[in-house]
């Protein structure tokens, strides 16, 4: 797990020095080693800070290059089948001279091509110069693990890990993207390509890019898709082949996973996805450590007891972490740390328990990607009930209802969205159940930004699968668009904050290939049950007292935090600053009405740390 950052030009650099600010910007990413690099025309440069996972000796030291020294190579992340690969190379008379996995993506791409990308089992974001085809290779993982953002201009491609790398050479422009702060007001983050700085961009997760050093040009392709639904009906499903398979597939995902030169522990939650990890793990190693952090005073947030249950079932050396009292004084920490703005206090415990288990192991599994994989959220069960139930009501009469729920029920009035989610064909699209603010609501924020005009929702309608499936349609929006502009930049931004390496055996390209193409929608969520084919398997392997039903989600006791005190005070005096970009008597209304107990407080954290990153960065609009 490392830092990376770097630029390729058509003609010589001069201008280097930010290069080398850029990537200790990042030490947090990578605090073992540094390395910089050059061409001797001078017109690419890598940079690299490295957390060491794998080989530890400085024979993994990056950049790395090939011993025909044409190739060179930045790389974040770790490739779990780099060992198969390694002798499938060596079979073919390569030779190497270190255990890394860094090397072998070198052979991989010497032997491949571009095309080495489909053989690659793992989370990653890496650039590859190639200096006989004058050409950088980028690429990302098939899930989006792990960031990599672009900045492409004046015949000259840049790029970085973390934005912050890039912002260290102060030339670059920092003005707000309008559409991706519409959709980041919208949505809660910002998708795909886009970024909330104009000019940069994102590459998108399963894309990989060409730049072309003689024409200053690049190409951007997507190198894997989900694959198609291959279940015709539900009495074709064979549903203990499919257990089987399932069980089969986590159990070699997590063996996999837990290979590292450093301890490996896993976050134990106690619920599904986490204690299914922990059975697999003790099948590979007889010293699992497991962690679960707790939360002083907030009893139902603490997930002590049922991973206490999990643990004692299956022996692991199990560590209980209580997290001490948050301080407002994190928020403008994480504000920097995470780039863009995003909307989920989460981003606070996440960091919590990165920093806690830190002191106890360097690598860490987590269960992220099984909600998403198998149906585990509960606004699918309400998108079945929604169809159900009010799908055979006229289009023109539900569109009448969504549109006086916008016009006339206050922000944060429980079932707000879900009245809004009435004007949508259920056939073909999905509604914005979680839509943090609807355009209404958006126009009177940004009153004072001359220019602005609602695109979020056509960006969204656009981003929606097409598929006859209603619950298809979601978990496929949720894979492409919440998990990885959401879930995983969490887990990356705080986890690396920390120095720690966050794994997810979920996220195997072949698990996720599985879910998508072998399950069917019923063994994934009905109108009464969530994360069917999980649960069914959670009967085979954990203790028969563990509690199939419950679903904690990782969150805070925000609501209660912005009654008074200091995060209410923090929040008053972001949002009500003169220099404040939202209009004042709308945060006001929004102030008064979480006050009043409407559910408002994610929506204004999701405005402060936009101010606080805003600041931080000294971003204008």
């Amino acid at each position: 797990m490392c830092g990376i950052v770097g630029i390729a030009s058509t003609t010589t650099l001069a201008h280097r020095a930010w290069m080398s600010i850029g990537r200790d910007a990042m030490t947090h990413r990578g605090p073992d080693d540094a390395g910089e690099w050059w061409s001797a025309d001078g017109r690419v440069g890598l940079a690299q800070r490295r957390l060491a996972i794998i080989d530890l000796s400085t024979a993994g030291h990056q950049p790395m290059h090939d011993a025909a020294g044409t190739l060179s190579i930045v790389f974040n992340g770790e490739i779990y089948n780099f060992a198969d690969l390694r002798n499938e190379l060596i079979a073919k008379g390569y030779g190497f001279r270190s255990l890394s996995d860094t090397e072998v993506l070198l052979a991989a791409y010497r032997e491949w091509g571009t095309e080495c990308l489909a053989r690659l089992n793992g989370m990653f974001a890496f650039a590859l110069f190639d200096a006989l085809k004058q050409k950088v290779f980028l690429a990302r993982d098939r899930a989006g693990e792990k960031p990599l953002f672009y900045r492409q201009g004046n015949r000259e491609l840049r790029f970085a890990s973390e934005l912050k790398a890039l912002l260290a050479d102060p030339a670059l422009p920092r003005r707000i993207n309008p559409a991706a702060l519409d959709s980041y007001l919208a949505m809660g983050f910002v998708p795909g390509d886009y970024c909330m700085l104009q000019g940069f961009n994102k590459l998108p997760p399963a894309h990989a890019l060409l730049f072309d050093l003689q024409t200053g040009q690049n190409k951007i392709w997507r190198y894997w898709q989900l694959p198609e639904l291959e279940v015709t009906s539900s009495r074709s499903v064979d549903e203990p082949a499919l257990l089987d398979k399932l069980e089969a597939l986590l159990e070699d995902a997590v063996r996999r996973q837990m290979v590292a030169d450093v301890p490996v522990g896993v976050l134990l939650s106690g619920g599904v996805d986490s204690s299914l990890i922990t059975a697999m793990a003790v099948r590979t190693s007889s010293q699992v450590q497991t962690f679960t952090i707790g939360f002083h005073g907030h009893g139902k947030l603490d997930e002590t007891e049922h991973a206490r249950l999990i643990a004692r079932h299956f022996g692991t050396r199990h560590t209980e972490l209580m997290a001490e009292d948050v301080t407002e004084d994190l928020m403008p920490r994480l504000a920097r740390q995470f780039d863009e703005p995003m909307l989920d206090s989460s981003i606070i415990p996440t960091f919590l328990v990165s920093q806690l288990v830190r002191q106890h192991c360097k690598v860490a599994l987590g269960g992220d990607g099984g909600d998403e994989l198998f149906g585990g959220y509960s606004h699918y069960s309400r998108l079945h009930w929604l169809q159900k139930k009010l799908g055979s009501i006229p289009l023109p009469l539900r569109n009448g209802i969504a549109m006086a729920a916008e016009k006339l029920l206050p922000v944060g009035l429980k079932g707000r969205n879900w009245l809004q989610g009435l004007g949508v064909d259920l056939d073909k699209s999905l509604p914005m159940i979680a839509s943090c603010f609807d355009a209404t609501t958006r126009g009177r924020l940004l009153t004072a930004q001359s220019g602005w005009h609602a695109q979020a929702e056509d960006m969204l309608r656009s981003r929606i699968p097409v598929h006859t499936d209603l619950l298809q349609r979601a978990t496929r929006m949720d894979f492409y668009n919440y998990l990885p502009e959401d879930i995983l930049v969490k887990v990356d931004r705080a986890s690396m904050l920390n120095s720690l390496e966050v794994r997810a055996p979920f996220l195997d390209y072949r698990l996720i290939e599985f879910a998508f193409s072998k399950v069917p929608s019923h063994l994934k969520a009905t109108l009464l049950n969530k994360k069917i084919l999980l649960k069914h398997l959670t009967t085979r392997v954990l203790p028969p007292e563990f509690d199939r039903q419950r679903k904690q989600g990782f969150s805070i006791p925000l609501a209660a935090w912005l009654k008074g005190g200091a995060f209410r005070e923090l929040f008053n005096g972001v949002l009500r600053d003169p220099e404040c970009s939202f209009d004042a008597r709308t945060v006001d209304s929004l102030l008064r009405g979480q006050d009043r107990g409407r559910s408002n407080s994610e929506r204004l954290f999701a405005l402060v740390l936009f101010e606080l990153w805003r600041r931080e960065y000294g971003v204008t609009f």
